[in-house]
């Protein structure tokens, strides 16, 4: 799954009809309708505020509205947009302003649609994959190399702990985690072990 790397908005004009798509990383459905409430305040003028949001690690949860738009002709394309892109964790408003031109069923699928995957693309997306956080620990003598090699190596160091010893949190793909420990025993001269943690999901920058 993928979610957006940060909210946004961007605008389609067709056929003299404005479409203001406004996107926004959300956690729950709470906070998905708390935009959505959001952006029909700021655009009271607009007679209609279209969405739809999927949440999850594995998007289990997607719901959309047509809001006065004809029956499946505005939060249904906007949702198979998200679906398409794989995006989660994420909540698409389209405020709808009337140009004066009816633009039909088809006209309004393509968009509704459109404006989403415009938006998308202005705001842009990052993978989320699953990963175990895994921690080791090094004296301090040894952390600023570790901490060198670790992201000379495409490791995500999540946080880093300066106690009475040095403990890195990496996050390690879930299928990669046996490879990682035997990288960091040769990496330190057997000095540091591997302790996984639990399965969660990082975002991943390409």
């Amino acid at each position: 799954m993928r979610t957006i790397t940060q909210s946004g908005e961007h605008e389609l004009e067709v056929k003299k009809s404005r479409f203001l798509c406004a996107l926004a990383r959300v956690t729950d459905e709470a906070e998905a309708r708390e935009f959505i409430q959001q952006r029909r305040k700021l655009h009271h003028d607009a007679r209609h505020h279209c969405s739809a949001f999927v949440l999850g690690d594995l998007g289990e949860i997607q719901k959309s509205s047509d809001d006065g738009e004809p029956a499946g002709t505005a939060g249904v394309p906007m949702l198979e947009v998200l679906r398409h892109n794989e995006v989660t964790n994420a909540v698409a408003v389209v405020t709808r302003y009337f140009g004066g031109v009816l633009l039909g069923a088809g006209g309004l699928v393509r968009a509704y649609g459109g404006a989403v995957s415009a938006a998308l693309e202005h705001v842009g997306l990052v993978e989320r994959r699953p990963v175990r956080t895994v921690t080791t620990e090094v004296d301090y003598l040894l952390a600023g190399k570790l901490d060198n090699d670790l992201r000379s190596a495409g490791y995500q160091v999540a946080d880093t702990e300066y106690l009475e010893v040095v403990r890195f949190h990496v996050n390690v793909p879930a299928s990669e985690v046996d490879t990682f420990a035997t990288w960091l025993a040769e990496t330190t001269g057997g000095t540091a072990e591997a302790t996984p943690g639990a399965l969660t999901y990082a975002e991943i920058r390409s």
